[in-house]
């Protein structure tokens, strides 16, 4: 017994995961229920609140917004966080640099709190990588309301030879904070969503911004040597 001990205790340490937490007749005990409500909690808030646009702000992002008005219609109506208006794309087309090696999006997501912590630390990691390449970065962008998909009809727009999003990940009970990266080659509305390479699980206690960030480049990189992205892409 005493080994099965310290086996469990290794496995929880080893894991977020909620295993060997014991149970109070058919019930969890109450500190895991709290856990659990308080963990619950914290993932409503990420879908609900609003990344801090201080943050934005202070990397000179360009704000736009997708058709969606609120976030009721954003978790009501997937499709509207794809699309932007006519005068929205022309906004865009009108104040970004046209034609760029990497365009870099940022979007909310279904966690906002996820931009408003890493953007900063992979932001500026992925900045420097991309310019030592010599690749030319796009005016960066930020989409409230935004879905993966946004960064198609970018793209589009801006003729971008590698076009990233750093999206909020749908929160589970694990963080409130995690951020994805997904990446096109010659991204577009006509391509399935197979053309998307991915870096998932970015927070401090998954793979931190600033390893992802370096992680990101060299994916850049490959994507822009090979001319290709997603499944195509042997990494």
């Amino acid at each position: 017994m005493e080994d099965s001990y310290e086996v469990y205790e290794s496995m929880k340490k080893s894991t977020t995961a909620r295993i060997c937490v014991g149970r109070a007749g058919a019930r969890y005990k109450t500190k895991t229920l709290l856990k659990l409500r308080a963990d619950h909690a914290v993932a409503m808030d990420a879908v609900w609140s609003y990344v801090d646009e201080a943050v934005i702000d202070k990397l000179k992002f360009l704000k736009v917004q997708t058709l969606v008005k609120n976030k009721e219609e954003y978790i009501q109506r997937p499709d509207l966080g794809r699309k932007f208006s006519n005068e929205t794309l022309e906004y865009i087309k009108q104040n970004c640099k046209y034609s760029p090696d990497v365009q870099i999006i940022a979007g909310d997501g279904l966690s906002s709190p996820a931009i408003t912590v890493n953007l900063e630390d992979i932001y500026y990691i992925m900045a420097d990588g991309l310019k030592a390449k010599g690749y030319k970065i796009g005016t960066p962008i930020f989409v409230k309301y935004a879905r993966v998909a946004t960064m198609d009809e970018i793209s589009e727009v801006l003729n971008a030879k590698v076009t990233i999003i750093l999206i909020g990940e749908r929160p589970g009970l694990a963080t409130g904070e995690s951020m994805s990266s997904y990446m096109a080659y010659e991204s577009s509305t006509s391509k399935p969503e197979s053309q998307r390479t991915v870096v998932s699980n970015i927070h401090r206690n998954g793979t931190p911004p600033v390893e992802a960030g370096a992680q990101i480049v060299h994916l850049i990189d490959l994507m822009m040597r090979e001319k290709k992205s997603g499944i195509d892409l042997k990494v």
